[in-house]
């Protein structure tokens, strides 16, 4: 199996090829903005599927490339508006798109149980996230809890309060509190690693090889 990193350079592109490597997959083509030996700044032919960990606007050009070169696409960048997610949908009318906030395994779950929480324990709990990451990161709040916080709503119909730190070198917390008067539950999720994502990328990659043209989330790559 061949793949293409868009983000090649940065640390979770690093950690993407790491991981590859482990998984015996060849990172065929390795793409960024950055200058260097054996970067290239297009996907430039079709390889197995292309892996996503780069910035909103980056994500859609090569996006655009995977439709022309008929490449099943992993996208796990975020901070995506809700015009370029409608970007995202219509090219997956076309190619395979795997598109989660989170690679994560444990925190899919926590996609899955955590709104069922919240509709069980009903509206005298508050619902709070909190989610903390390094300094670096761009996006606030995290699109992990943007995603809690959508399916909690759905699942509800009420909004989580959401709160975001930025600090340090954090590699991601994200803290489900539910709280009424005599109890609370907290829930949390820590990422002591960038391989935890890296190797969810590379599981997604494998099954988004032979997947139809459509719209899938890490749940569908784990269920």
């Amino acid at each position: 199996m061949k793949i293409a990193i868009n983000g090649a350079c940065g640390r979770m592109g690093q950690a993407v090829e790491k991981a590859a490597i482990e998984a015996k997959i060849e990172v065929a083509i390795k793409i960024d903005v950055l200058k260097a030996d054996g970067i290239s700044r297009t996907l430039s032919k079709k390889v197995d599927a292309l892996v996503d960990f780069s910035t909103p606007e980056a994500a859609l050009e090569r996006l655009a490339e995977c439709v022309k070169t008929k490449t099943p696409a992993v996208i796990c960048t975020t901070g995506f508006t809700e015009e370029q997610k409608a970007a995202i949908a219509a090219a997956a009318k076309k190619i395979p798109v795997v598109f989660s906030s989170n690679m994560s395994v444990g925190v899919n779950l926590l996609f899955k149980r955590v709104p069922e929480m919240a509709k069980t324990l009903g509206p005298s709990y508050d619902v709070d996230i909190v989610e903390t990451h390094h300094r670096f990161k761009k996006d606030a709040p995290s699109g992990t809890a943007k995603t809690l916080a959508e399916r909690i709503e759905g699942a509800t119909g009420r909004k989580p309060n959401v709160h975001a730190v930025r600090s340090g070198d954090v590699v991601g917390e994200h803290r489900i509190i539910f709280g009424t008067l005599g109890d609370s539950i907290e829930i949390i999720h820590r990422a002591s690693n960038r391989e935890i994502f890296a190797k969810g990328s590379i599981e997604a990659a494998k099954w988004a090889k032979d997947a139809k043209p459509g719209l899938y989330t890490m749940l569908d790559v784990i269920e």
